[in-house]
């Protein structure tokens, strides 16, 4: 291979491979054609749309439920689906927790926007 391939746009992983005229990282699934890196690095920033359990757009600010029960480590209590969380922070993804909130009896958590519904 006298062609070495550009990292992940998402992850910045190295381990990217051509899949026909896609490429594509196996630590991410993400998929990409090869220009698509190029206009995101001329300065055009590419804002990532956080949807919650049924599809609606999450923004900073908002207010949500948990739509399932959820045990939390170290904590006697269970999540309990319904619960509202006031005030949420999208944040960049950590482990697939994309929203920064404080549940009022838990504390600060990172929630995945998968278990939520905005009010």
């Amino acid at each position: 291979m006298s062609e070495t391939l550009p990292p992940c746009p998402v992850c910045a992983s190295e381990y990217s491979y051509e899949m026909g005229d896609l490429l594509v990282c196996p630590e991410c699934a993400h998929e990409w054609a090869p220009g698509e890196t190029d206009l995101a690095d001329n300065g055009a920033e590419t804002e990532t749309v956080v949807k919650d359990a049924v599809g609606n757009i999450l923004a900073t600010g908002d207010t949500v439920s948990i739509v399932k029960t959820m045990k939390i480590k170290g904590s006697p209590q269970d999540l309990k689906i319904g619960t509202k969380v006031r005030n949420i922070r999208l944040i960049t993804p950590v482990n697939g927790h994309d929203i920064d909130a404080k549940v009022d009896g838990f504390g600060p958590m990172k929630l995945k926007s998968s278990v939520v519904k905005k009010i």
